[in-house]
């Protein structure tokens, strides 16, 4: 039985309040950024141009350098986990308790999180001071907190957790079947997962790889927290321009890096979409 057109029309209507906290939310907060970041106000050029020179592009070198570097540790670390909890399926309060801190942790951020971690290895912080009494001075090798590979060690607290929760499904999807017909083939366990299980999970791989370097990317409060917002990342450049403390004529310079930092967060999103739909072509 083909339902009416009234009916069609009646089951359209349930999509109405997500469009239109879609509209409110996300498009109209993106068209209004783009548009202030192509006003060129005072300012001698283009905010869009001038966005991508001098030291403002040396903030988005940084803040991708940053993203990379954390984003690259917590693709093997948050890999290892992933198989090591798929390996032990039989063990499922040990998954169950991965899994769900994982899911927290994955999403905990901000300022407590810098605080946390300020606490623990600051100048004075906890585990800086019992290092120092096993004559491990993280201080004295010129570890800050502040500084590039502080900045990681913050992020990798969320980024680890995430790529485990994106790899999971997709070691989930290896069929059983697959591994024993390599193994009937003569092929040993590493040849199984260099031949067969990882240019299946390829995709998987290389889409958690960009969705980690977009969630480091857009961080913000742990970064400006950690900084007193002194910080070259972009997200904290931003807010420096859009405080209104700033030299006339460069609040749409704010905008403009906004503008760009939404189009680098979105080709890493949508790269990861795809990606993931790649992947599940083999769970199908």
């Amino acid at each position: 039985m083909v339902a009416g057109p009234s009916k069609r029309r009646a089951r359209h209507l349930v999509f109405l309040p997500y469009f239109v906290f879609l509209a409110l939310f996300l498009i109209w907060p993106a068209t209004f950024v783009f548009v202030r970041a192509f006003q060129q106000g005072d300012a001698s050029r283009n905010p869009m141009i001038e966005a991508m020179t001098g030291q403002f592009r040396g903030a988005f070198v940084y803040s991708l350098q940053i993203s990379l570097s954390s984003a690259a540790i917590g693709l093997v670390v948050g890999s290892l986990v992933a198989v090591a909890i798929v390996r032990l399926d039989h063990v499922r309060a040990l998954r169950s308790t991965v899994v769900g801190y994982s899911s927290v942790a994955a999403n905990m951020g901000g300022i407590p999180l810098a605080f946390a971690f300020i606490a623990a290895f600051g100048m004075q912080g906890l585990a800086t001071r019992l290092l120092r009494e096993v004559n491990i001075d993280l201080i004295g090798w010129g570890f800050r907190i502040t500084d590039f590979w502080g900045i990681v060690l913050v992020y990798l607290y969320f980024q680890i957790p995430l790529m485990t929760l994106v790899l999971v499904p997709a070691l989930d999807g290896l069929r059983r079947t697959w591994q024993e017909a390599a193994q009937s083939l003569g092929a040993s366990s590493a040849q199984y997962w260099r031949f067969v299980a990882l240019p299946i999970l390829t995709p998987a791989l290389l889409g958690g790889f960009l969705l980690l370097i977009a969630n480091a990317f857009s961080a913000y409060a742990t970064a400006y927290a950690l900084s007193s917002g002194g910080s070259r990342l972009v997200p904290v450049q931003i807010r420096f321009f859009l405080q209104g403390n700033t030299i006339t004529g460069k609040t749409n310079l704010g905008y403009a890096m906004a503008a760009w930092m939404v189009i680098v967060t979105a080709l890493l999103v949508l790269g990861f979409q795809l990606l993931v739909r790649r992947s599940e072509k083999w769970r199908s």
